[in-house]
């Protein structure tokens, strides 16, 4: 017998876990909606938590209050919905949905980009840290710190749905999904889970509240981008591109890996420059 025939003999099994966690007549709550509310609504509580922890700021200041977090939430959820959903759009498949322009808005039927995301995040506290006298530098920061959780619920949403998965493989944690054919394949998707969401919070953490990195507007946040960025070039190379685009320059590269670049760059710039803010000037 051929080793192509024992291969799937050797893979874990797909966990039959469906991706519709229950419904309500015409109504339906997805595990993959259900990562994007939870990864939310728990950045909004760790952020608070971050904001209210003086030791960790410069000059034991935080940059802003609890109640600005509680009216940024809906500023980042729609940063994070328009922005994933034209990145994905613009980055992943234009040209289909110039033909069909209308799917842009069937949401439902999955697409969503990481990259657009971050881009709408960035946006939307952008405008609101000057909309409140908020440094926005630290307001990347807070935000950054929070954002890994939300990445790894995500990815296993997207497990779940047996989607973005990755490329074949004869290791023994190999795993046939429903829609991928007969070979095993990298569970991609369960190692950025672990990478951008479990390990980049962990560092990140070690950052705010050991390196006191806070006190350095851009540090947290520049790490945050560089760690995602090399995680996912990391990832790229096990992870089976789209099929609509496949491999790109030199036959190895990938659009997630071209869109990850600058990232690391970015988050070394922001590294590299971060610097203590000067202390308030105290009147006499």
């Amino acid at each position: 017998m051929s080793d192509y025939l024992l291969l799937p003999l050797a893979a874990l099994p797909f966990p039959q876990i469906d991706p519709v966690i229950f419904e309500i007549g015409p109504f339906a709550v997805h595990w993959y909606g259900l990562g994007y509310i939870a990864g939310i609504l728990f950045a909004w509580w760790y952020a608070k938590r971050l904001v209210t922890t003086e030791r960790l700021w410069a000059h034991s200041t935080p940059p802003m209050k609890p109640t600005d977090l509680d009216d940024f939430v809906v500023w980042a959820a729609v940063g994070v919905v328009l922005g994933g959903r034209l990145g994905y759009v613009l980055f992943y498949d234009l040209p289909r949905y110039l033909a069909n322009p209308l799917d842009i808005f069937a949401v439902w039927q999955g697409g969503m980009s990481f990259h657009g995301g971050m881009l709408g995040t960035i946006l939307a506290m952008v405008l609101f840290a000057r909309s409140r006298g908020i440094n926005a530098w630290s307001m990347l920061d807070t935000i950054a710190a929070t954002a890994p959780v939300g990445l790894g619920l995500v990815r296993l949403a997207n497990f779940i749905n047996s989607e973005l998965w990755g490329r074949p493989t004869d290791m023994p944690w190999g795993v046939v999904f429903p829609d991928g054919g007969p070979l095993p394949r990298h569970p991609s998707q369960l190692y950025e889970a672990v990478l951008e969401g479990l390990v980049l919070f962990l560092v990140l953490r070690v950052l705010t509240h050991k390196a006191l990195r806070l006190k350095t507007p851009r540090f947290v946040g520049g790490a945050f981008i560089c760690g995602y960025g090399l995680s996912r070039i990391f990832v790229e190379f096990f992870r089976e591109p789209d099929a609509h685009i496949g491999y790109l320059a030199g036959g190895w590269m990938t659009m997630g890996m071209v869109l990850s670049m600058p990232m690391v760059l970015a988050g070394l710039w922001a590294m590299m420059t971060a610097r203590t803010p000067a202390a308030a000037r105290q009147e006499p």
